[in-house]
């Protein structure tokens, strides 16, 4: 078989959008799957559904790893192009829709084509820079130096190539750029610019490159929601015979997909992701959004997975097919996380209802022991804020919330510490808890305690979660008594008992 082209596809019949040519209007710091899932996707709708017109250049901001597949030369070779599928239950119904994105014009690497990435500020038409790289990414470095090509960070990469605009067009309106920062840390456009602003100020590029990154320049801090599941490594071979063309960019991803953009409402004009009846929002406020997504979908994940382990399954979709597990989390969130939340009730019912279908994803094998990774700051961040709010709000405690840090410091009771992880115990099997060291050491040390002064030591322990949880009224008995009736009972029993 041919690999993908624009020749190859003309040649098997493909009879689906395509865009072979089109001013360069984006430039992309990320060429991996997620982006390619999600921004890359949106830019291609809008181009068949708004007249968006637009290419995007991708770079890869970081070295080829020894012996990974260098993208940059797999998408030059597939002149831009790939397949992705969208996978999962929509409206009850089971998708997996098939599409060839073709808004990619090329790819670089900024560690062998710095001087060609840089070269992108002097095109005029160029007005949309977008980043995913990773939570790591958006750090500023004083290591750092202008001279250096490139320099290590991505935030002073991306501070030498507005330099370069600045020089290009410093005096023209309309010349900056609009930044769309996809990093999965709180304020990531907010974070970018302060990076950016610390380097302009350490390099010394002057007050009028400051003022013009502040007066022409939007950094947009964005929420972003897709599970991308990526290359299909199994299925690869059976896709491309079925496509008639080897296509070695292929990404799949789940069908759900939300993009909030924190910016002004005149991005409505430039980028007409409405217009071409996409799920993004663009408001003045992204955080009741988050907040939405990490206290129903994460909270979900959070509460209900380390009990159902527990209770003998393995995999997130297993447990949206028993009625108990799943009647447990839904009893989670619609009765004591969503009253805590102030969207909208019907647009919270709407997402808490994709959360389901998103569980029940029959391409996904997400399983239960990759979720319960580092779960100690994972309750914290998810749940506790909303068993705090319950609290504060109704003066009673939300039972399945209570429930789930009972199920969490049962998962954590375990028999020995190794150097791989704190060994817990299954019926007949063993698991390894992973988690900082710091926290498998305390649990290591109450192994042996009865479910009284267990509770007492996890929920008092200052260090997992910034208070004293024995001071919420009731919790630590009520945990206590959970603990006790998980050792005798079961952790599915305990899930029934509450419904």
């Amino acid at each position: 078989m041919k690999n993908l082209s624009y020749q190859t596809l003309k040649e098997t019949g493909y009879d689906g959008y395509l865009l072979e040519s089109a001013p360069e209007r984006v430039l992309q710091f990320g060429e991996g799957n997620f982006l390619r899932c999600f921004v890359d996707y949106f830019i291609d709708c809008m181009n068949e559904k708004a007249g968006f017109n637009t290419k995007a250049i991708l770079v890869q901001p970081i070295p080829t790893p020894p012996g990974a597949i260098d993208m940059k030369q797999v998408l030059n070779e597939q002149e831009g192009l790939y397949t992705m599928y969208l996978r999962g239950f929509e409206n009850g119904e089971k998708v997996n829709a098939k599409r060839v994105v073709s808004c990619v014009s090329r790819c670089l690497n900024v560690y062998t084509d710095y001087d060609a990435v840089m070269a992108c500020a002097d095109q005029p038409e160029l007005r949309f820079i977008a980043c995913n790289t990773t939570e790591a990414g958006i750090v500023y470095d004083p290591a750092c130096r202008f001279e250096e090509t490139p320099p290590s960070a991505y935030p002073a990469k991306l501070t030498q190539l507005l330099y370069r605009r600045f020089q290009k067009f410093g005096a023209e309106k309309g010349k900056g750029f609009v930044i769309l920062s996809c990093e999965l840390i709180d304020d990531n456009g907010k974070e970018l610019e302060r990076c950016v602003l610390k380097y302009a100020e350490q390099w010394g590029l002057g007050a009028a490159f400051t003022e013009w990154l502040r007066a022409e320049n939007i950094f947009c801090s964005t929420l972003v929601d897709r599970i991308v599941t990526g290359y299909p490594r199994a299925e690869a071979d059976a896709i491309n015979a079925e496509n008639g063309y080897v296509d070695r960019a292929l990404d799949t991803g789940e069908v759900f997909g939300f993009w909030v953009i924190e910016g002004p409402q005149s991005l409505k004009d430039e980028l007409p992701f409405e217009k071409a009846g996409l799920p993004v929002l663009i408001t003045d406020n992204h955080k009741p959004y988050k907040q939405r997504k990490v206290r129903i979908l994460n909270g979900a994940h959070t509460s209900m997975v380390l009990g159902a382990y527990l209770a003998g399954q393995d995999i997130v979709r297993d447990c949206m097919n028993d009625e108990v597990i799943c009647g447990f989390m839904n009893k989670a969130i619609y009765d004591e996380i969503i009253p805590t939340l102030t969207l909208p009730r019907e647009e919270l019912l709407g997402f808490a209802h994709s959360v389901t279908e998103r569980f029940k994803n029959p391409f996904i094998d997400h399983a239960l022991l990759s979720i319960a990774l580092n779960s100690t700051s994972k309750w914290k961040a998810r749940v506790m804020p909303s068993l705090l709010a319950y609290v504060e709000q109704f003066h009673k405690l939300p039972q399945c919330l209570a429930v789930s840090l009972a199920f969490y410091a049962a998962f954590y009771k375990g028999v020995r510490l190794e150097d791989a992880g704190l060994i817990g115990v299954r019926g007949e099997n063993e698991y390894t808890i992973q988690d900082d060291r710091a926290v498998l050491e305390f649990y290591a040390a109450h192994k042996d305690d009865d479910s009284a002064a267990y509770a007492r030591a996890v929920l008092g322990n200052e260090a997992f979660w910034g208070r004293d949880l024995t001071a919420v009224p009731g919790l630590e008995d009520a945990v206590a008594g959970y603990l006790e009736q998980i050792r005798t009972e079961g952790a599915y029993a305990v899930m029934k008992s509450l419904l």
